[in-house]
């Protein structure tokens, strides 16, 4: 499946399309795991999951508090107005908190696995299977989608990750496989792409992560007191008090998530194949895959690209 050279962008009037590998050059943004989709992250290997309850309760529980604020505002003045939101907003946040329910009744999808060491993606399938991807070989793409109506401009995107079944032999309905992520195309999802792109071909140091939360030894408020401090630290305490005590709790309900969390991901799935356990395993330096001439080039030719960005912002 061939896509445009990475670096490439397609703009139209409502969309635009920014390829990002194959190669895997830099993108010039920082990374950024907006979506925490980091689950494992050590000298060896990076586990990417593919299952967010806490963006799923973030983007589930505004509408819900919107919705029932609205109906309590309306009570007064117009009891039928009032009525006809909560049943329409009951309607519209009742499909999607079904799916939500049901995923959580479903087992956690494995993880991919990239292996800096090795250069090679572990890319898990039905059935017990799974493929031993090149890692100069997997696709990403940030896609971003714009409509207009009477309520203004809405913007959606993805980042989307391929991979390509290494077996000649391969089905059709085999041969390809893909990640999204719904993090707003763009810059978020380039900033989310270079997660992946900087542990691979920088080092684990280059990627924050936050999988500190797969590994909770206090109970749920104790950690959500010793966040508030912690963030009351860097902030100070009127802007905890409104971000992560008002806004947490009532606008995101991170309490929620956190259950959420402890329950499905904690700790996350690994993967229990007895190959890729051993292939995960550490190399010695000397046994460590090297970038392909192709990919210095590009990546020499594209820092140089951002480094002349660099200068003509200062000038």
């Amino acid at each position: 499946m061939s896509t445009p050279p990475a670096g490439t962008t397609k703009k139209r009037m409502f969309s635009r399309n920014d390829y990002l590998a194959p190669l895997p050059i830099p993108t010039g943004r920082k990374p950024s795991d907006v979506l925490n989709i980091i689950w494992r992250k050590n000298e060896v290997f990076l586990d990417i999951g593919n299952y967010s309850i806490g963006s799923a309760v973030m983007v589930l529980w505004p509408m819900v508090m919107l919705f029932l604020s609205l109906a309590y505002g309306f009570r007064n003045i117009s009891p039928e107005l009032s009525t006809f939101t909560l049943i329409g907003g009951g309607v519209i946040t009742g499909i999607p908190a079904l799916f939500l329910i049901q995923g959580l009744f479903r087992e956690v999808p494995l993880p991919v696995r990239f292996n800096r060491q090795r250069r090679e993606v572990c890319v898990p399938r039905d059935n017990g299977e799974y493929w031993i991807v090149p890692w100069e070989t997997v696709t990403a793409a940030a896609t971003q989608h714009s409509s207009a109506s009477q309520a203004g401009k809405a913007t959606m995107g993805l980042l989307i990750i391929g991979f390509e079944n290494p077996d000649p032999q391969a089905k059709e309905d085999n041969k390809h496989f893909s990640l999204s992520f719904n993090c707003g195309g763009g810059t978020t999802a380039m900033a989310l792409w270079e997660c992946m792109r900087s542990y691979m071909e920088i080092g684990p140091e280059a990627v924050e992560d936050q999988t500190a939360r797969f590994d909770r030894s206090k109970g749920i408020w104790a950690t959500y007191l010793d966040d508030l401090i912690k963030a009351a630290k860097l902030r100070g305490w009127f802007v905890t008090a409104l971000w992560e005590g008002f806004c947490g709790m009532f606008i995101f309900n991170t309490l929620l998530i956190d259950v959420l969390e402890r329950w499905k991901l904690n700790p996350p799935p690994d993967l229990p194949y007895p190959d890729i356990i051993e292939w995960s395993k550490p190399l010695p330096p000397e046994q460590w895959a090297k970038r392909t001439p192709e990919l210095e080039a590009a990546i020499a030719k594209r820092e140089a690209e951002l480094a002349a960005q660099a200068e003509r912002a200062l000038a």
